[in-house]
């Protein structure tokens, strides 16, 4: 039997983060009470009329541009014509032949090699409203239409597909997700379905030019979801291939229970949704002027962020790429390693103890009760003595619990390092004293490796104040006699 390869491709959807919907004026934001954020025109009333919501076209042309497209100069809405029950105009307002951004790509690292994955499209339309389906004795189904006529923008790749893997599509949306965080366009947070992906999956034998048919899994909302759902469907399809079975091209959902993706529906064409000019809407002019305005308000992106973390402050790719993840992130850490001056030590705690806390409270680093400045202090208490490297590893807790700034607490609690000389050598003496054997090992047989044991001993009994290196140089200088 041939051996099969994947051929991938994407459909991302994105919610814009303005302050009003698309057409109207209704607020835009996630949750609330059902059916409380609509009006006449995003609930699709006869002599309802839309209005263009500018700053949502501008979302989009900046993402365009950040993903290296060209801008059409005159895009055009157009009417989407579909039935479902959370549609009420039954048809939605998009972009079809002439969309804002075309022709763009981005860049995507997989185990150290790089796949441009060229991008077809970048257009704007509406979201449709939200459906909710109670299991019981009625078995009744909801529809929810504040989220109806919120701004959409649609990233497509272009054909033919340029992803050959799982982990290509995971490390795409990943990326795709840095670019719109930084460029504060949506906030990405796909638990509550403001970014979305529908890949779309075919097979074929290795080494053939020709494309299996594909099928779309749709509304995937995590990263693990979207890499487990094409590793399934890729293996569905070949055993179907294998077996002398056809591949169905259709709309597949994916249960995160049993990890598994199911059939939805037959998969739609173009032609049928019947396509037509918006009658109620101008199409866009974009001008050149437009366009390099806006182009001006871009961010440093991820991937010239990355780089500069690795030139400017020496972080190794590794590090440089976790602290640029967000653009909150790597803000907070040019934050602390500004005020530290020391950026190594700023990335490790960031990367390490913070973190740990972070995770353990689900929170991100905008709600992280540790400010910059706070934690900066902390590394400089270590870097001039003041508290050792295991004080701090407390300290840094009682900073998240509390908020309070590190030399308050270190005040309060008397973690103060211990540097007074003589009481050093008292305790270095005990410890000498209570361990003959280590010490005799160490003069005599050379094992200076148990020197560990005797260094671990004193900052025990200190409660962990004593300084390291202090307490390092006695015990050097006393088990040398």
């Amino acid at each position: 039997m041939p051996e099969y390869e994947p051929v991938i491709g994407m459909e991302c959807h994105a919610e814009l983060l303005t302050e009003s919907k698309m057409f109207c004026g209704c607020r835009n934001a996630f949750g609330g009470e059902p059916n409380t954020r609509c009006c006449p025109v995003c609930t699709g009333m006869p002599g309802s009329l839309p209005v263009m919501n500018q700053k949502a076209v501008e979302h989009v042309i900046r993402t365009a541009l950040a993903l290296n497209c060209s801008i059409n100069p005159n895009a055009r809405f157009d009417r989407k014509n579909y039935f479902y029950p959370d549609l009420p105009k039954g048809y939605q307002i998009s972009e079809y032949d002439t969309p804002i951004g075309i022709k763009g790509w981005l860049d995507v690292e997989v185990d150290g090699k790089t796949t441009r994955v060229h991008i077809r499209r970048v257009h704007l339309e509406e979201d449709t409203g939200k459906l909710f389906h109670l299991a019981g004795e009625e078995n009744e189904s909801f529809v929810d239409l504040n989220r109806s006529g919120v701004p959409l923008m649609e990233i497509v790749t272009d054909f033919p597909p340029d992803m050959r893997s799982a982990e290509e599509a995971r490390a795409f949306l990943m990326k795709l997700r840095a670019i719109l965080t930084y460029l504060e366009v949506c906030d990405g947070k796909m638990e509550e379905g403001s970014l979305r992906c529908e890949p779309n999956v075919s097979v074929r034998p290795v080494g053939s030019d020709t494309f299996g048919t594909k099928t779309e899994i749709k509304n995937l909302n995590s990263f693990r979801a979207v890499q487990r759902g094409i590793e399934y469907e890729v293996e569905r399809q070949s055993k179907l291939l294998e077996s002398g079975q056809q591949v169905v091209q259709e709309t597949r959902g994916w249960n995160e229970s049993t990890q598994a993706t199911f059939p939805q529906r037959s998969k739609e064409v173009e032609q049928e949704y019947r396509y037509f000019p918006e009658p109620d809407l101008v199409p866009l002019s974009i001008t050149n002027e437009w366009i390099e305005s806006l182009r001006s308000t871009l961010p440093e992106l991820p991937d010239a962020r990355r780089t500069r973390f690795i030139d400017a402050y020496g972080l190794p790719v590794y590090d440089a790429g976790l602290l640029t993840d967000t653009r909150a992130l790597a803000d907070y850490f040019e934050e602390t390693a500004r005020r530290c001056e020391d950026p190594k030590a700023a990335a490790n705690w960031i990367m390490g103890d913070l973190s740990r806390l972070l995770n353990a409270s689900s929170l991100d680093i905008t709600a992280c009760p540790i400010s910059p400045e706070n934690l900066a202090g902390m590394i400089r208490l270590i870097a001039g003595g003041t508290i050792s490297g295991k004080i701090a590893k407390t300290l840094i807790e009682e900073m998240f619990t509390t908020g309070k700034p590190p030399a308050q607490i270190v005040e309060e609690k008397g973690w103060k390092t211990l540097t007074d000389p003589l009481a050093l050598l008292e305790l270095v003496k005990q410890v000498l004293d209570d361990n003959p054997q280590v010490v005799s090992d160490i003069r005599q047989k050379g094992l200076v490796q148990k020197k560990g044991f005797l260094v671990g001993q004193v900052m025990k009994f200190s409660q962990g104040k004593a300084d390291p290196k202090e307490v390092n140089r006695l015990i050097d200088e006393y088990t040398r006699e």
